[in-house]
């Protein structure tokens, strides 16, 4: 029989070399390609900002002054690759007109491939996924999947769907997004998807399919509901295999629940608003969905406290801020390594 005792010095020798510095939490396990994947997995808070763009807004009375020069798309890029605290880059341009934003957003996109999104340790991962919008599917779910394959042919790492009103129509953009060898109805096309995930085609084939449905994939679903028809269907829509992000699109569903009053002023109903968010964060736990918001620094701690962990935040010093605040409760690192 062995001594269950074990010198002082060794026990501390021991500890040290376990135990992380309460400063630095544990790094991520990182093994898939996109490390969104494995930050879900994980059952860590995910964050995301919108890509920054040359829009510029004045709020009513702010002082106004010469408009700096437009940027590049290239120098757009490197703005986006050099923040290292968000887990991904959020376009939702594509919502609108389809075929007049996507030449846009391809040149992002290979410019985001230029500006560098790709680390090679401890695997071959993307630092700065692109996740984009695609308008409704509804309304011809067969456009919806051609372009729903377009947007996966540049190279991006998930799609999400706005608007969504019923189980059916989630279904079809799911299969939308897996090749029609894997089960899905997506074109074997591949674009220059492969080159952006810096792999050969047939490495790009094999990964390029929908998390969780298959465990090795590596495109993730966001799914936002934003209306009273969506929001009557919440559990149905929630209970579809394959979603990996149910949203309430808050800011929609905030005009959904709002009305003009005699002065001409719009009047928020603020306890029905805040029912509809609820019943989606609701339908979420029931059928184990992460719940996603579109927080800002004023409200993402009150959001992770209910139970939100996705997020998706506006670019510019209020989401930089949003950034800090939301990974310093979620535990984790102020930036990705």
């Amino acid at each position: 029989m062995y001594s269950r005792f074990i010198p002082a010095a060794a026990c501390l020798a021991l500890l040290g070399a376990a135990a992380p510095s309460p400063a630095e939490p544990p790094a991520e396990i990182r093994k898939h390609h996109n490390p969104i994947v494995d930050l879900l997995e994980q059952k860590k808070p995910v964050f995301g900002l919108y890509a920054p763009s040359n829009r510029r807004f004045n709020p009513p009375g702010a002082a106004t002054s010469a408009p700096a020069p437009p940027k590049t798309p290239l120098e757009l890029a490197r703005d986006a690759v050099a923040n290292k605290a968000t887990d991904y880059i959020f376009d939702g341009s594509m919502e609108g007109d389809f075929e007049k934003a996507l030449p846009e957003f391809a040149v992002f996109a290979r410019a985001m491939s230029e500006a560098g999104v790709l680390a090679k340790t401890p695997v071959l991962r993307l630092t700065h996924p692109l996740m984009v919008k695609m308008n409704e599917i509804a309304p011809d779910p067969a456009k919806a999947a051609e372009r729903i394959g377009r947007q996966l042919d540049l190279g991006v790492s998930g799609v999400v769907f706005v608007d969504v009103q019923s189980a059916d129509e989630v279904k079809a953009g799911l299969a939308a997004m897996r090749f029609r060898s894997k089960g899905g109805t997506r074109a074997e096309s591949v674009g220059t998807a492969p080159a952006f995930w810096g792999m050969s085609e047939k490495e790009y084939r094999e990964k390029a399919d929908l998390w969780p449905l298959n465990p090795k994939g590596e495109l993730v679903n966001f799914t936002i509901i934003e209306s009273r028809q969506g929001l009557a269907k919440v559990r149905e829509i929630a209970a579809v295999p394959g979603i990996g992000v149910l949203f309430p699109g808050a800011g929609t569903l905030r005009g959904v629940f709002s009305s003009v009053d005699d002065k001409g002023e719009r009047v928020v109903d603020t306890v029905a608003w805040e029912t509809a968010i609820q019943s989606v964060l609701a339908a979420c736990r029931e059928f184990n969905v992460p719940c996603g918001y579109p927080a800002r620094a004023e409200d993402i701690e009150m959001r992770m406290k209910q139970g939100f962990s996705v997020f998706v935040i506006g670019w510019g010093e209020n989401g930089f801020k949003t950034l800090e605040i939301g990974r310093r409760i979620g535990g984790r690192a102020a930036t990705n390594p």
